[in-house]
């Protein structure tokens, strides 16, 4: 079986985390990706050395991608990466506002010696506006899409663990350019993408957007609880912490009669519906905690099972390397490093059942500079090519 994008060339100007996450999923379906770096590389790839010498971020980011060194600020450094451009089918770029501009790179530029090219720009804030030059790491767009106001607890917001911003970005940037390559598979001609991390995380912000601005109050910061539903979050076994959470009132009507063995409360007026449970949670806490404590964690796992109600016991990142869902499904495959080492790697989510992914090594810095621009016509040493 093929794979979707089998034959389509993107050459990709990227640094860091959301443009290499939008394209090592275009290499996940098949599609051939130049990765053209600086002489010191992509700085991902020395955010961390615990991947066998290896930045996690880089392993994880750039599977499967040829490594191209060229010094851009050169005239042919900049002309070798104009013919990678100009034979290309999908640009993307993650430098600074105005950086491919610059270059003469932008996208009217690039439509006039490439007419189907698919031209992607990923920037903190997008073009135009009065942020637009503003520097946006994924913390400061977490602030700015107000995500640290709902996230933590009462007493302190807290960032997201993972780079979240960055992430949604490559998200939209990749679903982004599949739509592009079926709109010019109608029309013949390229589309331009610009990709804000604001607007992507954003989106991802629009039900405690939508809930403040009508219903005139603030989420508030609930910690692992739900600042919405209850009964949610962690709740405190006679052995560990259970996290649960309940959807409607069927479940609380089950809740009540297996796990709070206290079918009288789902009549309650106090704590039905939803919104009253809400309304008098400082009530209700004790009572459910006052049940699940008298539990051992898996007893009280057991009942919420036999009630359809979803739960969970917290894992670190040991325990779910060791998932069962993931070892039964058989998700993991091993990727190779820069340095001949291997690390695990779950298989795309995306690719429909049957379909082996596009699945090589990670590059080491220039491994494919030659190779590649040999291939294109030009030679590396007159190219402005380095390693």
């Amino acid at each position: 079986m093929s794979l979707p994008l089998e034959g389509l060339t993107v050459v990709s100007l990227e640094q860091a985390v959301a443009a290499p996450f939008a394209t090592r999923q275009l290499a996940d379906l098949g599609a051939r990706v130049i990765k053209v770096e600086r002489d010191t590389g992509d700085f991902a790839r020395n955010y961390d050395v615990t991947v066998h010498g290896d930045s996690s971020f880089f392993v994880w980011l750039n599977r499967t991608k040829e490594s191209v060194v060229l010094d851009i600020k050169s005239d042919d450094g900049l002309a070798a990466l104009k013919a990678l451009v100009a034979q290309a089918d999908v640009f993307v770029s993650n430098l600074k506002p105005g950086a491919v501009e610059r270059l003469g790179l932008g996208a009217k530029e690039c439509h006039e010696f490439n007419p189907e090219l698919i031209h992607v720009s990923i920037s903190g804030y997008g073009p135009g506006g009065s942020y637009t030059e503003r520097k946006a790491y994924d913390l400061i767009i977490q602030c700015e899409a107000g995500l640290l106001s709902v996230t933590g607890t009462p007493d302190a917001p807290s960032k997201v663990g993972p780079s979240i911003a960055d992430i949604s970005a490559g998200m939209y940037a990749y679903s982004g350019i599949l739509a592009s390559l079926i709109q010019r598979a109608k029309t013949g001609k390229g589309e331009v993408l610009e990709i804000s991390m604001l607007e992507t995380l954003g989106e991802w912000m629009s039900q405690p957007h939508l809930f403040a601005n009508y219903g005139g109050s603030l989420p508030k910061r609930s910690g692992s609880s739900h600042a919405s539903i209850q009964p949610y979050g962690a709740f405190n076994s006679a052995d560990g912490t259970v996290f649960l959470g309940l959807q409607n009132e069927r479940e609380w009507k089950q809740f009540c009669e297996v796990v709070l063995e206290q079918p009288e409360l789902s009549d309650d007026p106090r704590f039905t519906p939803n919104s009253n449970r809400l309304a008098n949670k400082e009530e209700l806490m004790p009572i459910v905690e006052g049940a699940t404590q008298k539990m051992s964690s898996k007893d009280l796992i057991a009942k919420l099972d036999s009630i359809g109600i979803a739960n969970a016991q917290l894992r670190n990142m040991f325990e779910y390397d060791e998932h069962p869902q993931l070892q039964e499904r058989e998700r993991w495959r091993d990727v190779e490093t820069t340095q001949g080492h291997t690390a695990k790697a779950l298989l795309p989510s995306s690719l429909p059942v049957g379909m082996t992914p596009r699945w090589a090594k990670v590059p080491a810095l220039g491994e494919h500079t030659e190779s590649v621009l040999t291939e294109f016509g030009l030679i590396p040493e007159t190219a402005g090519a380095g390693t």
